[in-house]
């Protein structure tokens, strides 16, 4: 198996950081998961990093677009390290200046509403779209027909997973899909059961941040 060096030198298996990701532990009306524990850990956000924008060296993109919310966390920092621009895709009615809307069914079954400024970019523009998880795909699709109104091109998902359906195998057709779970994995096949095996010795205090002193 390959390893990566994390920043603090120790020596780690490859993908390490995905063992940290919390358990659901407030029921059904939440996410299976919590992936924000990748965030808080210096060397494993990093690491988180370092193996996407590896992952992304064919896409090329002139903006990063992250879905609100969680994917403003990565997509800011993906578009740092690429170094293009961030275009948040908001919820509706959090913008103050001219947007475009779309209605979308999310994770969860419920009916939302997301926007984005208009004008935002050039038509023929690259939009690389992020969001922290794909589930059901229903969120991601709002943001490709956000991107295509404006006549920009997706291209690329990124996200830390992306689950198997019929939805998100056609976005593989479609598109190039990075995420740091690669597909056709036991940890693929864990993601789309919805249970991960690493849940089984998840503690707080493995996503802690070190303490500088």
């Amino acid at each position: 198996m390959a390893i990566t060096k994390s920043n603090n030198a120790q020596t780690k298996k490859d993908r390490w950081y995905l063992d940290i990701m919390s358990p659901n532990t407030k029921g059904e009306k939440f996410a299976w998961l919590d992936p924000t524990s990748i965030y808080i850990n210096g060397d494993a956000f990093h690491d988180l990093l370092n193996d996407l924008v590896l992952d992304l060296k064919n896409v090329k993109c002139d903006v990063v677009a992250g879905l609100d919310a969680m994917g403003f966390v990565l997509g800011t920092a993906l578009a740092t390290r690429l170094n293009v621009g961030f275009l948040p895709i908001r919820k509706a009615g959090k913008l103050c200046v001219d947007t475009d809307s779309v209605t979308f069914t999310n994770y969860s079954g419920r009916t939302q509403d997301m926007e984005v400024r208009t004008p935002a970019f050039l038509s023929g523009t690259r939009v690389l779209l992020v969001d922290q998880w794909i589930e059901t795909g229903g969120t991601m699709d709002g943001a490709i027909r956000l991107v295509k109104r404006q006549e920009g091109i997706v291209a690329g998902l990124v996200a830390i997973a992306m689950e198997s359906n019929d939805k998100t195998d056609e976005y593989r057709k479609r598109f190039p899909c990075i995420t740091a779970v690669q597909p056709n994995t036991e940890l693929q096949t864990q993601c789309d059961r919805q249970s991960l095996d690493s849940f089984k010795a998840y503690k707080p205090k493995m996503a802690f941040p070190k303490l500088l002193g």
